[in-house]
Parts: C-alpha cells; structure tokens; sequence
C-alpha cells in the first residue's frame, strides 16, 4: 500500500520518519515544489539511511503522477505558525489567521491529487486542518471527484489532554480516557463530562493539593490549549506529535481498523467540518459516534460550545472567502470564550 504525502517540510518529514518506524505501509511518496526537489530528494536520502533497520518500506521522491495507485494522500504543506505569525497565545484567531495563505496552497494541490486519483481518501494536516478540510471538500466537488477529506481535527489535542490529566494523576496516558472536540484551536471543546480513568470519573480522582475541580481543570486546560507554541517557541516547529497522530489516522485507513479517534469530518448539523469521536477505516471515517443530548450541567456546557466552534469555523471561512483579513476580532470575543470553556 501507498501512501502520498504532500510537502516535505518539518511536519511532512516527521509523518514520514513515523510511517518508516512503524511499517504502516509499504511505500511512501514525498511531494513537493519543483524548486524544492533538490531538499526533497535530500529528505529521502537521509530517511532511508535507516530503512534497513524499519520495517520494509520503499522511501521515493515523486510527483502528482506517482499518486495514481496511492492508498492515502497526507497534505502537510503550507505556512507553519512560525512562519505566519500565529505564535501569540493571546490571539483569539490562532491558526485560523494562516487560513487564506494555506487556502490558496490547497485550490492548487487538490486538483492535482484528485486528477490522478477521484476517490483517494485526503488527510488534511496543514494548519488549520478543519477549514482547510472544508477547502479542499469545496475543491474536491468542483471537479466532481469523490475523495474522501478528513482533518487531523483534535486527535493530537486529545493525547494532549490524556497526558496533562495522566502527568496530575501520576499514571500512564493510556490508562486515561478523554477527548477533545470541535476545533483545532482557540475553541476546541474538553469533554470533561466524560473523562474517566480505570472506569473512574475524573471528579473522584482530583488530587488534594487542587482547590476544587475547577483549578485543577483549569491547570489542565492551560497545559493543552497553546502546548503547540510553546513548543514552536523552543524549537521552531511543532512536529513530531502530528506526526505520529497522523501515521495512526494513516493506518486505521489502511487497515480498516474502525478504529475510534476525534478527527474532522464535515458535519450535517453544523455545516463545516469539525472533530467528534469517529470510527476510522476503509476510505476515512466510516461513522461518526454523535454526542446524546446533554443531561448534566457539564454536558449542557460541552454541548453550547461545541455549538460556538462551528461558529468560529464558519465565521474564518466567510471571512476568508469574503478576501477579509483575521485583524478584527472574531464574533465570540476572547473574554467570552474563556469564559465558556474555562470552569468558574
């Protein structure tokens, strides 16, 4: 099986390292610019100096007709936050202000995936992945090809979250269970209501040295939202989780695992594509686990902001296509929003 990826900068590269490592296919296609060819190639070559020791898998430096047989099409390519100025915690438009930039990078890769394969299933990394989904979903229906689009959405906050709750609770990540929904972003949604660990709710396991449950929600919440800045800041990229979240998304294709994770599918109540839990497998998201109606005061607060980050999705994308910049503030100020996701 194949799988394509599409821009070989930082985090296409470490997709790349992630699906040598862990065998999740059997070839692997870098794509980039023509001007890039020379790093392109440079990236392959060093790769493969370790092939040996991976699990078999060809490494190749290709272009758009080498996707015609591809399983999985990752895009990874676009401006970083670094690089477009969207490294400030306090800006309530996050990665949404690397929207048009990206936008005008996806209306010109689709089409050239879609031309040698209309049905392969899409993985949208770039930032942010949920609107730029909803791009590529627009491009993709323009020319009448049937592929797949699915958004890396909030699986990587997801571990994000399980490892702040499982580092205060002193275990393991994976002994946690908890998501995040909606957005990739400002208004991602922590399903506290939900949260359980060993079958426990997460409100009889608060330490005692928390207030309440709010501080210590509040603590957590704080390590998720702008972790990726924090790395970007220390490092330059936020690299290596996406891709090790992404090569998971990858596989569960590949294998039809129906495997259960929150990543971005265009939503019919919503109108936009955004995060809920979904069963992965054979083509993208074979179906999605829809949240019951609310019946707990948490629940009721998970339910109205998930509501508000379609919205803020919806309002990037307007702004965007109505060629308006990201300088004035979105609808929902930032002082209501914290307000929303943030426990009193």
């Amino acid at each position: 099986m194949k799988v394509g990826i599409i821009g070989v900068g930082f985090v296409g590269t470490s997709c790349a390292k992630a699906m040598l490592l862990r065998g999740s296919c059997g070839e692997i296609v870098l794509i980039d610019l023509p001007e890039r060819e020379r790093h392109t190639r440079g990236v392959r070559n060093d790769l493969s100096h370790g092939e040996p020791l991976c699990p078999s898998t060809r490494l190749t430096a290709g272009s758009y007709s080498d996707l015609t047989d591809a399983s999985v099409v990752v895009i990874t390519a676009g401006i970083n936050e670094k690089a477009g100025d969207a490294i400030d915690p306090r800006d309530p438009w996050g990665r949404q202000r690397l929207l048009p930039k990206n936008a005008a990078i996806y209306r010109n890769v689709i089409p050239q995936i879609a031309a040698q394969s209309s049905s392969v299933p899409i993985v949208v990394v770039t930032d942010p992945p949920d609107s730029l989904a909803e791009v590529a979903r627009e491009e993709v229906h323009k020319i009448g090809a049937n592929n797949p689009i699915i958004s890396a959405g909030t699986f990587l906050d997801t571990m994000r979250f399980r490892i702040q709750i499982a580092q205060r609770l002193d275990c393991s990540p994976k002994s946690v269970d908890a998501y995040v929904i909606g957005e990739h972003g400002k208004t991602q949604v922590y399903v506290w209501s939900s949260v359980r660990v060993g079958g426990i709710p997460i409100s009889q396991l608060i330490p005692p040295t928390y207030a309440d449950a709010a501080a210590f929600r509040r603590e957590v919440q704080s390590g998720v939202l702008d972790a990726n800045i924090d790395i970007i800041k220390a490092t330059d990229a936020s690299q290596h989780g996406i891709g090790i979240v992404t090569t998971r998304i990858v596989e569960a294709i590949l294998r039809g695992e129906r495997f259960v994770a929150p990543v971005g599918i265009w939503n019919k109540e919503f109108g936009v594509t955004l995060s809920l839990p979904g069963k992965i497998g054979h083509g993208g998201v074979v179906e999605v686990l829809e949240r019951p109606a609310p019946t707990t005061e948490d629940e009721s607060r998970e339910d109205d902001s998930l509501r508000a980050s379609a919205a803020y999705i919806a309002e990037a994308l307007k702004r965007m296509r109505d060629g308006g910049d990201f300088n004035e503030a979105p609808a929902l100020t930032w002082a209501d929003w914290s307000r929303r996701i943030t426990p009193a």
